[in-house]
């Protein structure tokens, strides 16, 4: 059998070998099937959460707090995305990229199939949310290294000058993932209460079921990362990724929190807690799922463009649009959600959602992995993905159900709340080096790079239509 393409061959080669462009289609599709469902799990809970958990695992705590009782699980899932991260994060740089995330996958959407077969509170009580909590912890935990892993694969497998668009077309399967979870509940909206609260919210659940048997079987006949069998074949593979990565990359992980925070939370204020507002205000159940489903369908363009835009302008320059994209939305973005018509709600969750939003995801595809050197690459990228996952999306619909409770359900300090995340990636924008067209063989991270292999990257281009 051949040896697959390392990465030095992939820069000279290109897509226009055949075994290596048979190899990035595979890599490509088994990192995309995975984000679509990792995303539509993920969603489809939120979702629920947002609507119906509080009524049927919570109903001895009343509406309101049933409410904030469901979102809270929605956080604890994001709690145990770090503890998996750094789980399977250190398996992946320790014995390869493919295998970690076969096992992630399968936890992942077994644990969202098993939550359609719950018992709810009604047949099991106490027990009931218990269950769910554990099932949500077992979802997080497998999901703690599905998206660092699925970013490390495709940045490593992308021909250099095409990472940025070759590395967003997984995440592309992430809008899938949130259109599919999106058009199902918008469905779900159409039927009667008692038939929805009662059995017809498992369907969706117990679908994952087929997505799982796709992936698996896909990453199954995918090969293995080229950067990791060069590591192999130069017998430079770390035996303690985690603690190499503590010791060297703490500044690069920080910068990876930071870059995360305004599109991670800005991801999940849109998707949930937007969605809890407007409920609030007596809108229809089924008009949030619509407008999130209509971000994702802009998002499918937004990530693959931002990405490919990344590689001629740079990184830092295309996610520093977004977050000035995302601060202007957010300033009129609140006030228009509180007119409660159903019309504008569509129209600013999914703007906000699907161009704010994924303007940075398009660009931090690439991004994250290029900070980190090779060797410690998946934990680092899981280690910034998921601590930042807490921070700033795990507890943002938690943290806003709290706003409302305490500010009268005004819309300021979620305004506010939006703003400030977003400030914090600006910031981070301006003390991140550009990595665009990156040696990801290299063992250190960008921020040790040297001035000769910083000057051996092609520059961005300058161009005043796209300088902030």
């Amino acid at each position: 059998m051949a040896d697959h393409p390392t990465a030095s061959d992939s820069r000279v080669r290109g897509s226009d070998d055949p075994e290596y462009a048979a190899n990035l289609k595979r890599a490509t599709l088994a990192a995309s099937v995975g984000s679509a469902l990792e995303y539509y799990d993920f969603a489809l809970y939120s979702l629920a959460s947002a609507l119906i958990f509080g009524k049927i695992f919570f109903p001895g705590l009343g509406d309101a707090a049933g409410t904030v009782a469901s979102l809270a699980t929605l956080a604890i899932g994001f709690l145990a995305r770090p503890i998996g991260g750094l789980f399977f994060g250190t398996l992946g740089d320790r014995l390869g990229r493919k295998w970690v995330l076969m096992i992630t996958i399968a936890l992942m959407g077994g644990a969202s199939t098993l939550i359609g077969v719950l018992p709810t509170a009604d047949a099991i009580g106490v027990w009931a949310p218990i269950l769910l909590i554990l099932l949500r912890v077992c979802q997080g935990f497998g999901a703690g290294a599905e998206q660092a892993g699925a970013t490390t694969l495709m940045a490593e497998y992308s021909p250099t000058r095409r990472r940025g668009y070759y590395s967003a077309l997984p995440f592309v399967g992430i809008m899938l993932g949130t259109l599919l979870a999106s058009a199902v509940f918008v469905g779900l909206g159409q039927v009667p209460t008692e038939a929805l609260l009662g059995w017809v919210w498992r369907i969706p659940f117990l679908a994952s079921i087929f997505l799982i048997l796709v992936a698996v079987f896909i990453r199954m006949r995918m090969a293995e990362s080229p950067t990791f069998v060069k590591l192999e074949k130069q017998e430079q593979v770390s035996e303690h990724p985690l603690g190499e990565v503590f010791r060297s990359s703490t500044p690069s992980i920080l910068r990876g929190i930071g870059l995360r925070m305004a599109e991670n939370g800005g991801s999940y204020i849109y998707q949930t807690l937007a969605i809890t507002y407007v409920s609030k205000l007596g809108v229809q159940t089924s008009v949030g799922p619509l407008a999130v489903a209509i971000g994702a369908i802009l998002g499918l363009v937004t990530i693959p463009v931002a990405g490919a835009l990344s590689d001629r302008y740079g990184r830092m320059r295309i996610y520093r649009i977004g977050a000035v994209v995302q601060l202007l939305l957010a300033l009129a973005a609140w006030p228009l959600l509180s007119t409660g018509n159903a019309a504008v709600t569509v129209a600013v969750i999914a703007i906000s959602y699907g161009v704010g939003v994924n303007i940075m995801l398009g660009a931090q595809c690439a991004a994250l992995p290029e900070l980190f050197g090779s060797r410690h690459r998946y934990i680092g990228v899981a280690v910034a993905r998921e601590f930042s996952a807490i921070i700033a999306g795990g507890i943002a619909p938690f943290v806003g159900a709290l706003l409302l409770g305490w500010f009268s359900n005004s819309w300021v300090p979620l305004a506010v709340y939006v703003i400030v995340l977003t400030a914090i990636t600006l910031f981070t924008t301006f003390v991140t080096p550009e990595t665009r067209s990156r040696d990801l063989t290299l063992l250190g991270d960008a921020l040790t790079d040297s001035p000769e292999q910083v000057a051996q990257r092609p520059a961005p281009v300058t161009a005043r239509a796209v300088s902030v």
